[in-house]
């Protein structure tokens, strides 16, 4: 494995491949793949992964959709900006940006844990519009306790040695530990699943990034900002998920009563990789309530 990702040997074998095109946006190469037809919906993947997570939700989203997941800055195929690009305001931007030179506008955005975050942010900021975001286990408010003083004072150590990634990616290297991991999440997911996963996790320049973008994350202004979000928001947590607790859903619907919220029982942060049916019948069904997706065009039961 090398310091990045080559598309020519690592992505051979990239679930929906024939989906994929690079695109030069915000002065940097994407990866992203589209799909479908019919409306825009905007998937964004969270810290450490890439469009390999939507490998399963995302064909039968695109039954419905128009579907664009890209993978976010630095992540999977995406080049990598400057480190401080990997904040939550300035990629809002650039997936913004990624936007306009694509020429879409989202009717639905749907974002994994801190993806719904970066949603949600571009919304806030107009610099999307769509009727519905949808967040699977969004990672919305800032770290508590212990946590607020050690884990981001810790991840920007981290970003300073440039030995740690490769640290990191050497133990990546290793499938029993890349098992223990996506376990520590509470999801159990296909050998398949874990496999890519391990082909980013023992990649450096895959795991700098996701060193970068916690070391700069700061949720508390999205936090501050929440109650004037215009979109509806359907928040799914599940309630095994041992990254992103479930309370945050319900201390998110306290700030932001008009959301509705949809617990999982069973599955962990990787729901929608879990059960990707499930995951697809409710963002489906929500479609049509809203009046996005025609009835006659739903999933059937």
């Amino acid at each position: 494995m090398g310091a990045k990702l080559s598309w020519r040997a690592d992505g051979a074998d990239w679930p929906n491949r024939e989906a994929s095109r690079f695109v030069e946006a915000a002065g940097y190469r994407w990866h992203v793949q589209i799909m479908g037809s019919g409306p825009v919906a905007l998937l964004a993947h969270g810290t450490g992964s890439a469009t390999h997570s939507w490998r399963a939700l995302m064909p039968l989203l695109a039954r419905h959709f128009t579907v664009v997941a890209p993978d976010l800055p630095g992540h999977g195929f995406t080049e990598m900006p400057p480190a401080f690009r990997l904040s939550l305001p300035s990629m809002a931007r650039d997936l913004a940006a990624l936007c306009r030179q694509l020429d879409v506008k989202p009717q639905f955005a749907i974002g994994h844990s801190a993806g719904a975050a970066i949603l949600t942010r571009m919304a806030l900021d107009r610099s999307i519009e769509p009727s519905l975001i949808v967040s699977l286990n969004g990672a919305f408010l800032p770290f508590g306790g212990i946590a607020a003083l050690v884990f981001s004072p810790l991840a920007k150590a981290l970003t300073f040695n440039p030995l740690v990634p490769r640290l990191v990616a050497r133990r990546g290297g290793d499938p029993a530990a890349v098992h223990r991991l996506i376990a520590g999440t509470g999801s159990i997911i296909d050998a398949e699943g874990e496999r890519l996963y391990g082909k980013l996790v023992s990649t450096p320049a895959h795991v700098a990034a996701a060193l970068q973008m916690m070391a700069n994350w700061d949720l508390r202004p999205l936090v501050r900002d929440l109650p004037r979000l215009q979109p509806a928001l359907l928040l799914i947590a599940a309630s095994n998920d041992r990254t992103i607790p479930p309370d945050i859903a319900r201390r998110v619907r306290e700030i932001l009563p008009k959301a509705k919220l949809k617990m999982i029982p069973g599955h962990g942060h990787l729901m929608h990789e879990e059960v990707p049916e499930l995951a697809a019948q409710i963002i489906i069904d929500e479609g049509i309530s809203s009046g996005v997706i025609a009835p006659q065009h739903g999933m059937s039961t």
